[in-house]
């Protein structure tokens, strides 16, 4: 979300929201799972910020869509640990490269990792019940990622709408917001049931529930390895050809007012933009016109590895407190 999409008061109140939750999850999270999952933690940080700078094609509609990570991460991290990683990325993202607003910030992390991580969870636990198969696994990535998104969709126009100051429809703007995202929720379990399968396969102790010693083709460490070589190729190589149509919220947005941008000129949201131009280091993942993407792929790499740093960051602090608090 844009900040021209959301009041003050609403900014506000998403903001407490994904603390409360950013609170919960440090509280939560264990110790132990963090010393087994460091690595792992950092690189799916930096695979799932690659991931989202590629947007796919919506066939049919002239929009496009990228992948959001909540179920991923919390299939191999648990619900608090992914969300935690998962504001590690958005805040990266809108810090230091604009993306997003930052007044909207709150909003972003309860639309994007509030529903994918938590939510995300309770269907991964739900189909896991009776054991692991590679059936589940593919029934549990497409209805948590259709669920999250469907959720995140509607809570972007209820935003909307709480905050007033826009001229989007409500009803119009969900007619258009729910049915796009439900393309990218489908397409977005696919590849989140790509990744899970492939771990499934080469070692299936690090997916939530697996609950068994043994099983899987490699150690942990040529797992992490690969996902890490992954995220490197995607953010640094593959991120030059994501679509350039506009993402499921602009398109959303353009077929209402007939623009995918909205401006707002309240001093605090120009405060909120006059902040992100002094931190960002590359708005839009770019530098200035015609350097042939060397910037995309300069922002892919270079925030994949701020965000595995970050990620690393966080498990330092949160071990520290739990080591206060005994």
């Amino acid at each position: 979300m844009a900040d021209a999409l959301v009041s003050t008061a609403v900014a506000g109140t998403m903001y407490a929201c994904s603390a409360i939750a950013a609170g919960y999850s440090l509280r939560k999270v264990k110790t132990d799972e963090l010393n087994h999952k460091v690595p792992l933690m950092g690189v799916m940080g930096a695979f799932v910020f690659a991931t989202q700078m590629i947007n796919f094609s919506i066939p049919g509609t002239g929009s496009s869509g990228h992948l959001t990570g909540g179920m991923m991460l919390s299939a191999l991290l648990g619900p608090e640990a992914g969300f935690l990683t998962m504001t590690a990325v958005l805040a990266i993202q809108c810090l230091l490269f604009a993306d997003g607003g930052l007044m909207a910030l709150g909003c972003n992390m309860w639309n994007m990792g509030f529903y994918g991580c938590f939510v995300g969870y309770l269907i991964w636990t739900a189909f896991m019940r009776r054991g692991m198969s590679r059936g589940r696994i593919i029934a549990a990535s497409l209805t948590g990622c259709v669920l999250a998104l469907q959720l995140g969709a509607f809570s972007v126009t209820l935003e909307t709408l709480a905050s007033g100051i826009t001229e989007l429809p409500f009803a119009v703007f969900l007619g258009f917001m729910q049915p796009v995202h439900l393309a990218i929720g489908l397409v977005e379990g696919m590849i989140t049931a790509a990744v899970l399968l492939f771990v499934f396969q080469t070692r299936p102790q690090l997916l939530h529930g697996y609950g068994q010693n043994e099983g899987g083709q490699m150690k942990t460490p040529a797992v992490v390895a690969i996902l890490a070589a992954t995220a490197a190729v995607t953010g640094g190589f593959l991120s030059l050809f994501a679509s350039s149509h506009p993402d499921g919220l602009e398109w959303s947005i353009e077929k209402v007012t007939g623009s995918t941008e909205l401006e707002s000129a309240s001093p605090l949201h120009l405060w909120a933009a006059r902040i992100q131009e002094s931190l960002a280091l590359l708005p839009d993942y770019d530098f200035t016109a015609g350097t042939n993407g060397i910037g995309t792929s300069f922002s892919g790499i270079v925030g994949a590895i701020l965000v595995l740093l970050v990620c690393f960051a966080v498990c330092f602090v949160v071990k520290a407190m739990k080591k206060v608090g005994k």
